[in-house]
């Protein structure tokens, strides 16, 4: 699905709906980031300090390869 062709209002009502997942490795809940998996293959992100700022978007296969590269090592710094 292209991000363009998301209605606004389908994508306020899934935000505003939406069970956020905090990791379980976060100091607290307060220094992280948080998931929620939406309808229609979509993934938000957001930043635990900042919930009020837009989430970032992904599609599910996007939203696997970023969990197999961290995973794998695969964006830590050099």
């Amino acid at each position: 699905m292209s991000r363009d062709a998301i209605d606004p209002a389908w994508l306020e009502t899934q935000l505003r709906n939406a069970q956020w997942r905090t990791s379980s490795f976060s100091s607290g809940g307060t220094n992280c980031i948080q998931v929620a998996f939406l309808d229609r293959g979509l993934v938000a992100i957001r930043d635990s300090k900042q919930p009020q700022n837009p989430p970032l978007l992904f599609s599910d296969a996007e939203y696997d390869a970023f969990v197999k590269g961290i995973e794998h090592g695969e964006l830590r710094r050099a």
